[in-house]
């Protein structure tokens, strides 16, 4: 049975899911979104552990942070699991929310069993250009006002751009995407690049104490060049898994995919 509960810790918006004695398992979202898109695999993951979400700072129903930098990110994600009381917990990321995932894992290894990253570009030569919706959403000087005036509509037409498959994206995803400001959008994107530009994320996972990383690619991501996955299998300890057919949003696109493969990478 899920146990739901929500509550906000460390100035995060925190939602638990399954039991709390059960295993945990955190799931960390990408930029632009909320833990609300995790949604579609929760059920599945929530029957034998215990699911914890977190809006990242600026997102959903989390508060803006004096800095988005991807260090200041991990440390206030960590701070949630003190505050818990947990440790050694498999920590999931989807796109940039894989940034967050293994700067937590290079500066808390106590506190990272094991790594899953969905999606997440492993260095910025891999990334693709952008969707038109995206341009404009972002792109300056019209973004900031297009931002302003961004409709239900554009905001489902924004994240479904990335995605190779039609998905639903539910009403909570949106509002927790319309919380979410211009100027905090810019200032986290700027800070995900400064990340992989300083070093690639497989090059990082590479320097960690060894432990298990899963990466999960859509082969037909429309945000990071798919065969760029092959990077990871540079880690030694990285299994890398494609999903043909999908784009960038494997848990909205495939949630039954994504979510028997984390099982199977969990157990």
């Amino acid at each position: 049975m899920s146990e739901n509960g929500v509550e906000h810790s460390q100035g995060m918006h925190v939602v638990h899911d399954g039991p709390r004695q059960a295993p945990p398992l955190l799931l960390i979202h990408g930029s632009g979104a909320s833990g609300g898109t995790w949604r579609p695999v929760v059920p599945a993951l929530a029957e034998h552990h215990h699911v914890i979400r977190v809006d990242l700072p600026g997102c959903g129903q989390s508060p803006p942070a004096p800095s988005y930098d991807v260090p200041d990110q991990a440390d206030r994600v960590a701070a949630v699991l003190d505050e818990l009381g947990l440790r050694q917990v498999v920590t999931v990321g989807h796109s940039s929310g894989g940034y967050v995932a293994t700067a937590l894992a290079e500066r808390r290894p106590d506190l990272v069993r094991s790594l899953a990253l969905i999606s997440t570009g492993p260095r910025t030569d891999a990334l693709l250009a952008q969707p038109l919706i995206l341009r404009a959403l972002l792109a300056p000087p019209l973004g900031p006002l297009v931002w302003s005036v961004r409709s239900d509509g554009m905001i489902r037409g924004g994240l479904g751009a990335t995605a190779a498959r039609p998905v639903d994206v539910p009403d909570d995803v949106v509002a927790g995407i319309r919380a979410i400001t211009y100027r905090t959008m810019r200032a986290v994107l700027r800070r995900n690049t400064a990340y992989i530009v300083e070093r690639s994320v497989p090059e990082r996972l590479a320097a960690l104490p060894p432990k298990p990383v899963l990466v999960i690619f859509g082969g037909a991501d429309r945000r990071w060049e798919p065969s760029s996955a092959r990077r990871y299998e540079t880690v030694p300890t990285a299994r890398v898994e494609m999903l043909p057919g999908v784009g960038h949003l494997p848990m909205l696109e495939a949630p039954e995919a994504t979510a028997e493969l984390l099982l199977g990478f969990i157990d």
